[in-house]
C-alpha cells in the first residue's frame, strides 16, 4: 500500500473487512503481529509515526469534546498563531465561533475535525469516513477541502459513501479477506463484489 503526497488514495471494503483496524495499526494505536511502514524510503517504527508526527489521524468516531465552544477548542489542539487564526478565520467556522460542539450538526462537526486534523503539520492524513452521516452541503466542503489538502500532503481515506470518495480519488483499493486489491475502474468493485450490479 502507497501513497505519495499530492495523491487521495481511496480505500474500499464491507463492513467488518478490517478497513478501520488497517488504519489503526498503521498509526499505531492498534497493535500489528507484523508491520513495515516506511516514509520517503526510510523505515518507521510505529512508535514514530506518533512522536515524530509523521501520520495525523481522524477516527471514525467523533472525538472533540461536546461541552467545549468552537472557539475554546482550537487554541487546545494547535499552537498559537498564523494556524490558529487560518483556521479560525475561515468562513466555515468564524461564525461557529461561540457554538458548542455538542449542538453542531454532522457535518459542522466533521468538517472542523478534518480542519483541525488537516492543520497539524504531519506530511500524511487518514481519514476513517470522513463523509459519514453528512448532510449533502457539507459533503461537498468536505471533498473540496480534501482536494486542497492533497496539493501539501498524501491522503488515505475510506468511507462507506463510495461514490463520494471515486469523485476525488487519484488511486483506489480494496480491502478484501485479508488482501488488499488495487482498483483500476469503479466497475472492478462489481467485478470483486464490494458493489452489486444495478440489474441485480
Amino acid at each position: 500500500m502507497r501513497c505519495d503526497t499530492g495523491e487521495i488514495v481511496g480505500v474500499f471494503g464491507r463492513n467488518g473487512s478490517g478497513k478501520s483496524t488497517l488504519l489503526k495499526v498503521i498509526f499505531g494505536s492498534e497493535k500489528a503481529d507484523s508491520i513495515s511502514i516506511s516514509i520517503n524510503g526510510k523505515y518507521c517504527k510505529p512508535k514514530d509515526i506518533i512522536t515524530q508526527q509523521k501520520i495525523a489521524y481522524l477516527p471514525q468516531d467523533p472525538f472533540l469534546p461536546k461541552n467545549k465552544t468552537v472557539k475554546n477548542i482550537i487554541p487546545i489542539v494547535l499552537p498559537k498563531g498564523s494556524l490558529q487564526d487560518k483556521l479560525f478565520y475561515r468562513p466555515e467556522i468564524h461564525h461557529l465561533r461561540d457554538k458548542k460542539v455538542g449542538s453542531l450538526s454532522m457535518g459542522q462537526l466533521r468538517y472542523l475535525e478534518l480542519l483541525i486534523v488537516s492543520h497539524l503539520p504531519h506530511p500524511f492524513l487518514m481519514l476513517d469516513e470522513p463523509f459519514s452521516m453528512v448532510e449533502p452541503l457539507y459533503k461537498e466542503k468536505i471533498q473540496e477541502l480534501h482536494t486542497e489538502l492533497k496539493q501539501e500532503k498524501g491522503i488515505i481515506v475510506t468511507d462507506h459513501y463510495y461514490h463520494d470518495i471515486l469523485d476525488i480519488s487519484d488511486k483506489n483499493l480494496l480491502v478484501k479477506e485479508g488482501k488488499i486489491i488495487p482498483i483500476d475502474k469503479p466497475e472492478e468493485l462489481i467485478t470483486h463484489g464490494y458493489l452489486r450490479a444495478v440489474n441485480q
